[in-house]
């Protein structure tokens, strides 16, 4: 038999190193999908509840392999399902290839059945490329590209391939007019660092500073062991961008945790109190948690040169590679004597903990949110992988969840979606199937997304060498964060029917579908439940039935949020009277000598 497109499409993958793709069938990839049949399911067509989950997986693959992601979907409603998980890696800079299935060619311009004009659908998402191929001899540069630009941009590339075109037999480019050829997959290396004279004005701007602060983000990654060691020659505290939660552990006592609306304290009066900023890697977005303007002179330093200078006006800025460019700027400085600022810093996080602990211990109706991250963060393995979704819950993974290890975790950073937590999981375990996985879900989260994807789970969990993948729920019934921002931000009350959840016992659907399930609504039972869910071989659901009224309202709350909420309060709140005690209680355990 001759080579097919389709075929092509899955060899050309190979040679990418792709090893699965996560997707949803349909009639406009069936060309595809016989090709995978033909080729052994190699790569492996991961099948997941919904294309935009596939999206998710893809992007949550990606995060955690530091490979390029691939997701597959039909034409027409399919390629649309895939458009926010796409989105999602946009927005954090993740690579993900999508190929898609168009109708077919004779079709095209005739309203036909699931005919949806792609281009258009799909131009923003992947500005960096997007290529529909017309011919078989278009392919090897087609695919090529998308991978390249996926991995080079950091960014989703879409290649949208006609049904009819797919199942035609494959022609390489020729040697002639017209004809674009390509080469064979590659890495990509990057080491790229700044021209001398600019590390040397940066060096001159970290050594005239006496209080000097570092934020730090995911392009932060690989420079970790540099990131430390200029923290300790300026006498820096680092804080961390909640996409660079886990480029620096937790127990160093100079790392000051998140930094924004789910940040500490101690990120926050850094910020306020340096006259000196060097950003690694971040493109956090909100200014106003950074110094005042005018108040710190600024180093950035990042990979990509449109996301320099974007949050804060930089004096010094540096376009190259993290790792690379501070191994240049390291030999440049002169260790500070005076570390009385390192000090500060270091009083100001071991209280912070402290504080956390005192506020996880309160007692809650019936369960408070804050312990069950804290007792995971006494008994987490140093290998797991953490994945957090959009709501409340990720207040509680920002704030309380102390990293160490080899830990890795992320979220939904700048798109801030609903539901990705579990799909992301998925996507963790297929990246390593050795390493235990734990999505920390809210309830709104998890009927939005989550329940779907434990059959994805379930049917995958033989693949894992490590089976576990534990999914804890924060049961609440409340779209939790939503209602908090009504309150502190438009000093609106509740409103119940926008607010107000299904009861769902997820535990139970766990074991419906043949998993583990815990149910936990008893504080005193989070410890035996961890232990519980470490400890067994097999994916679990935690069920926690956690208290709504547990205020995620910054420890830095402005007097306009602190008046909003009385607001909400005056206008009838319908859980007025249990808000005001336990958000006194919580605010109080920050004064604690």
């Amino acid at each position: 038999m001759s080579l097919q497109v389709a075929d092509y499409v899955l060899q050309r993958l190979r040679e990418w190193g792709v090893e699965q793709v996560f997707g949803y069938p349909g009639d406009g990839i069936n060309g595809l999908v016989a090709a995978f049949g033909r080729a052994g399911n190699d790569p492996r067509f991961v099948q997941a509840r919904h294309e935009e989950m596939s999206a998710f997986q893809a992007t949550g693959y990606a995060k955690f392999s530091g490979q390029t992601g691939v997701c597959a979907a039909t034409s027409g409603p399919g390629a649309i399902h895939l458009l926010n998980g796409l989105y999602d890696a946009k927005l954090d800079h993740v690579p993900v290839v999508a190929i898609v299935g168009q109708t077919a060619r004779s079709a095209m311009g005739g309203s036909y059945q699931q005919e949806v004009d792609l281009q258009s659908l799909f131009k923003d998402v992947a500005s960096d490329y997007l290529v529909e191929v017309n011919v078989a001899s278009q392919l090897p540069n087609a695919l090529d590209r998308a991978f390249r630009t996926a991995q080079a941009r950091r960014s989703p590339t879409v290649v949208i391939i006609p049904a009819d075109l797919q199942e035609e037999p494959y022609r390489p480019p020729e040697h002639e007019f017209k004809q674009v050829p390509s080469s064979p997959p590659s890495s990509q290396p990057t080491t790229a660092t700044p021209p001398r004279s600019e590390i040397d004005r940066a060096a001159e701007v970290l050594e005239h500073g006496s209080r000097v602060a570092i934020l730090i983000g995911q392009g932060a990654r690989g420079a970790a062991d540099e990131i430390v060691e200029i923290a300790e020659i300026t006498g820096a505290g680092i804080a961390k961008a909640l996409l660079g939660k886990d480029v620096l552990s937790d127990e160093l006592p100079f790392v000051t945790g998140s930094i924004g609306l789910l940040g500490t304290r101690p990120s926050y009066e850094m910020m306020r109190d340096c006259d000196t900023l060097l950003i690694v890697g971040s493109n956090f977005p909100y200014s106003q948690f950074l110094p005042e303007f005018g108040r710190a002179r600024g180093v950035q330093i990042d990979l990509d040169g449109a996301s320099i200078g974007m949050r804060y006006p930089t004096e010094v800025n540096l376009v190259g590679d993290a790792k690379a460019t501070l191994r240049q700027l390291i030999p440049q400085l002169q260790r500070k004597a005076d570390r009385s600022w390192r000090t500060t810093i270091e009083d100001n996080v071991a209280r912070w903990w402290e504080t956390i602990g005192y506020q996880a211990a309160l007692e809650a109706k019936p369960i408070n949110p804050m312990r069950v991250v804290t007792e995971l963060s006494e008994r987490i393995p140093e290998n797991a992988i953490v994945t957090a979704d959009s709501g409340s819950s990720t207040n509680w993974y920002a704030r309380c969840l102390r990293f160490r290890g080899e830990m890795r975790g992320s979220l939904s950073g700048t798109l801030a979606t609903m539901g990705p937590a579990v799909p992301y999981a998925i996507g963790a375990k297929f990246a390593h199937p050795d390493r235990p996985v734990i999505a920390l879900v809210g309830d709104g989260a998890m009927q939005m997304n989550g329940l779907g994807e434990l059959m994805t789970v379930a049917r995958y969990q033989h693949l894992w060498s490590d089976p576990r993948l534990i999914i804890c729920v924060f049961h609440n019934n409340d779209l939790n964060q939503v209602t908090w921002e009504l309150r502190a931000m438009g000093g609106a009350p509740k409103f119940e029917e926008s607010q107000r959840l299904p009861d769902v016992p997820y535990a139970d659907l766990a074991h419906e579908m043949g998993l583990e399930g815990i149910a936990v609504d008893h504080p005193d039972d989070l410890p035996d439940m961890w232990d519980r869910a470490l400890a067994t071989r097999s994916p679990m659901v935690l069920d926690v039935r956690c208290d709504p009224e547990m205020p995620p309202v910054p420890p830095h709350a402005s007097y306009e949020q602190i008046k909003d909420m009385g607001k909400s309060i005056l206008r009838g709140d319908p859980e007025a009277w249990h808000l005001i005690v336990q958000g006194a209680k919580t605010k109080a355990q920050e004064f604690r000598p």
